[in-house]
């Protein structure tokens, strides 16, 4: 096995595109485990580790533009006000050493359903892009287009992730998420939910419940129509028990989940349900708050 460590993000891409094979490696918490256990033996190893604008994020007061390798530990410290949702879920990755080296890019790369980072992101809105690079220039891939299989994603083979370009929360954000056990365990099931007032949207993002990160569609539709048709984004009034009801059955309807050693199919689409009436509660009632002090 090649081991390569280019010094700059030139060399990487030019690493890259010499080893399509070469696994990207920068965090290695997810990559060294598979390692560990034969689960996968690539030709080369690609150590992003000396690439310090990977480890970097701005905030032009729009956009977060998040390197891939920002730990989550600094995710949770400096950016828990641009964007919220992605912090909580960054509080649930594994124990506090691998919150230290662990990012996005490796949660995106390794693209498996149970990621942590993915109901986040998807919730953020339809103007989350990856931003991936080759040799051959640079793409911004939609967050909805990046995920196209169970731990695939739509990368191609001489490209590497350079960041996230995320936008900046206007609304209430909230992450939820079921294990096994309390700390360190992988999503049985996750929910990412995101009000968006500015243009009248809400984000959702189911996880470890389909062989996909994804949208909850309809439940997404049904709330923003209820919300505009009953002018609630002016009033910040209550939904109502009927509503919440509802948008956490269509966001159970969107699953398509598994049996397997974490959990049922049955039990990933009835916590999903109350996953989403939680967070849609929660948001909700935050969001009437700024209303109201705003009044």
């Amino acid at each position: 096995m090649e081991f390569l460590r280019p010094a700059t993000w030139d060399e990487a891409l030019a690493a890259k595109a010499e080893n399509p094979t070469a696994l990207p490696i920068s965090g290695g918490t997810d990559v060294m485990v598979e390692m560990n256990f034969d689960v996968h033996r690539p030709s080369a190893i690609l150590d992003l580790n000396r690439i310090t604008e990977l480890t970097e994020w701005s905030d032009d007061g729009s956009v977060v533009q998040l390197g891939a390798s920002v730990p989550y530990t600094r995710i949770i410290d400096e950016l828990s006000g641009p964007l919220p949702g992605l912090a909580l879920a960054s509080r649930t990755v594994g124990s506090p050493q691998i919150r230290n080296r662990g990012g996005v890019g490796g949660n995106l790369g390794g693209a498996s359903p149970a990621g942590d980072a993915h109901p986040a992101l998807l919730a953020a809105g339809r103007d989350v892009f990856v931003e991936a690079a080759s040799v051959r220039g640079t793409r911004m891939i939609p967050i909805d287009d990046f995920y196209v299989g169970v731990k695939r994603n739509s990368l191609e083979a001489d490209e590497l992730i350079r960041a996230v370009h995320i936008p900046v929360a206007d609304g209430p954000q909230q992450f939820s998420k079921i294990g096994t056990r309390n700390a360190m365990v992988i999503a049985v099931c996750a929910f990412g939910f995101a009000l968006h007032p500015k243009n009248g949207t809400v984000g959702t993002g189911i996880g470890s419940a389909a062989p996909t990160p994804r949208r909850a569609v309809e439940a997404e539709e049904y709330l923003q129509g209820v919300l505009a048709e009953r002018g609630l984004w002016e009033s910040g009034d209550l939904l109502g028990t009927e509503v919440i009801q509802r948008f956490g059955e269509l966001v159970k309807a969107a699953a398509s989940p598994i049996d397997d050693v974490r959990g049922t199919a049955d039990y990933r689409r009835h916590s999903l349900a109350v996953m989403a009436r939680r967070t849609l509660t929660w948001c909700w009632n935050d969001y009437g708050k700024q209303i109201r002090s705003a009044a």
